[in-house]
């Protein structure tokens, strides 16, 4: 599943082409101890060339890139309805 998503990050707009193999590598790279790096390592992968520099000024803030992340997921990840049988 690809998906192209547009933020706007203090009035910038940032292109992103999100991939299953993107998405899934991101998941995999996350851990209870590593949790920016994986952030900004997905983030720079999927950033289309014209957004990578303007990005490249905000990403390492703090909690930029988690708060970024955190965004492009809440769009890419499909709606689901999952009840647990008992």
């Amino acid at each position: 599943m690809e998906k192209k998503i547009t933020l706007t990050v203090n009035d910038a707009d940032y292109h992103f082409t999100v991939t299953l193999d993107a998405y899934n590598k991101y998941t995999n790279d996350v851990t209870p101890f590593s949790k920016v790096a994986p952030a900004r390592n997905f983030l720079m992968r999927t950033v289309d060339a014209e957004s990578k520099d303007a990005l490249r000024e905000i990403v390492d803030l703090p909690g930029v890139a988690l708060q970024i992340v955190g965004a492009i997921l809440d769009e890419y990840m499909p709606d689901v309805n999952i009840t647990v049988g008992k």
